[in-house]
């Protein structure tokens, strides 16, 4: 990952304005034209009463990776917002992170598809735990 390339610098930009990643503690990780991953640790504020990672945390990061994955391809006066997602929840999230991964599908000039998958992460093992899909319009800034 390059921190001094402009898709980076942008991205890494509109993520630290977002209250919600702060205060879930999610971090930004790899960002590449048309992919972007999104880390958050586990802590006791983002699980829920069995003890895994909250579905609405699952979703959210999910929502975030694939936003910004749709953004790398679009010129720098274009912002994004999400217009319709799904995500399926496939396995209970337990681990020592989860990790969000967007991937552009396919990027037009008004609306982008991308797949977003969460990986929970314990160690050296990564599992699949949410699969989706979502659609984000393209908006001047």
């Amino acid at each position: 990952m390059d921190t001094t390339e402009p898709a980076f610098r942008r991205v890494a930009a509109s993520f630290a304005k977002q209250g919600l990643m702060a205060h879930l503690g999610a971090r930004l990780g790899e960002v590449s034209p048309g992919e972007v991953h999104i880390h958050l640790p586990m802590s006791p504020s983002v699980t829920q009463q069995h003890g895994y990672f909250h579905g609405g945390a699952t979703t959210t990061i999910a929502d975030s990776a694939g936003g910004y994955a749709a953004l790398t391809l679009l010129d720098d006066a274009t912002e994004v917002l999400a217009v319709e997602l799904k995500v399926n929840l496939l396995a209970p999230a337990i681990g020592d992170e989860l990790e969000a991964v967007g991937t552009v599908l396919r990027s037009g000039r008004t609306l982008t598809v991308c797949r977003m998958d969460v990986f929970a992460r314990s160690g050296s093992e990564r599992k699949l735990v949410a699969a989706g899909q979502q659609t984000v319009i393209a908006v001047r800034a």
